[in-house]
């Protein structure tokens, strides 16, 4: 339940399955070719010209194996629009397409809170993709995870039931066998798993409440997403309670505790933009927050100022209650500091948002 005082409510929900996503295999790269240019193609742009011989690879490939340096007109690089001549050399060193690197082991430093034969308990820093996607097809925590355990390699997305933005901080669990894997997933989706989200926000909310709207992409622009009521929303609903709020550079900045019922993409975010209050920082989701300023922290920080500080769930073999918390990294600390925000070494016990 939540706390007693007044909560406000958002919108309506209907129940649903927390998102998914798959993640792309390897694939093979044709084998490396070496030919002349026939006079009939004399004249034509090396992108176009190749498009033409290699129709099974699709053009945005090509001019990355061009713009790589695994295309040579001649033994010398060109630029995908080189006008190419009858007799010109072409030689073309294939490369795996980026994806291919998406399950590759890459050695990193993970800040592991807790471990054990059935799970991880990490600490994420800020900028750490968790999955591979298109851009980041490697150096993700996945890669990090399979060093780490090569056996993760057996497990679906590598043991990861949950994530977070690559810019929000905090913890996560991974699974380490299919068995705790598909425990902690029904945990998920029973909305057992207790996370704990610290933010500061622009403004100030009510002293507690409910966000309850639905979420869906935003159809102007694809990076975004927003509280809709079309047919393909997904059930949103966040739980919040303000733990201080302090006046600074003439403006008004809050910190919350948030707890999530479910995991939309981008949910906190999305939701405290709905309501009015932004989180400081954010670089998407920005409706009121001030041009940014280098003088002033809370103006300057270059994230959205939010960090996953607690987690709780049963362990999925002994059924034993257990919780984790981690205060804020350096960077939201300072912040948090600057504004006289604190203690930040502790979970608030009583004073944060319920579900």
């Amino acid at each position: 339940m939540l706390p007693s005082s007044s909560p406000e409510v958002y919108g309506s929900v209907v129940r649903e399955e927390d998102d998914d996503a798959e993640l792309a295999g390897d694939a093979e790269a044709p084998l490396a070719l070496r030919f002349s240019v026939a006079v009939s193609e004399s004249g034509e742009r090396l992108d176009k010209m190749l498009a033409t011989r290699m129709p099974v690879l699709s053009r945005s490939r090509l001019k990355q194996w061009i713009e790589g340096g695994a295309v040579r007109v001649n033994g010398s690089e060109v630029r995908p629009r080189h006008a190419m001549a009858a007799g010109d050399l072409v030689e073309i060193e294939p490369r795996p397409p980026p994806e291919a690197t998406a399950f590759t082991a890459e050695a990193m430093a993970l800040d592991i809170v807790y471990e054990d034969d059935a799970l991880i308990v990490i600490d994420k820093p800020p900028g750490l993709v968790v999955h591979p996607a298109a851009g980041h097809w490697s150096g993700t925590l996945l890669n990090g995870l399979l060093a780490h355990d090569a056996t993760l390699a057996e497990l679906p997305r590598a043991g990861i039931v949950h994530r977070l933005d690559a810019d929000t901080s905090g913890l996560m669990v991974v699974a380490r066998t299919l068995r705790a894997h598909t425990e902690l997933v029904r945990q998920l989706q029973a909305r057992t798993v207790r996370r704990e989200y610290w933010a500061i926000v622009l403004g100030e909310p009510r002293a507690s409440g409910t966000i309850d709207a639905p979420i869906g992409r935003d159809p102007r622009n694809p990076l975004r997403f927003r509280v809709s009521h079309a047919a393909n929303a997904r059930a949103a609903r966040t739980y919040y309670a303000r733990i201080a709020t302090q006046r600074h550079d003439e403006a008004t900045l809050s910190w919350l505790s948030l707890r999530l019922e479910t995991g939309r993409t981008h949910q906190i975010r999305v939701h405290c933009e709905y309501i009015g209050h932004p989180l400081i920082g954010d670089p998407v989701y920005r409706r009121r927050l001030p041009q940014r300023a280098a003088a002033i922290p809370w103006r300057a920080f270059q994230r959205q100022a939010l960090h996953a500080c607690q987690l709780g769930l049963q362990h999925p073999l002994s059924g034993a209650a257990m919780q984790w918390f981690r205060a804020p990294p350096a960077d939201l600390a300072e912040l948090m500091g600057s504004l006289q925000f604190g203690p930040i070494d502790r979970p608030l016990g009583g004073r944060g948002a319920q579900q």
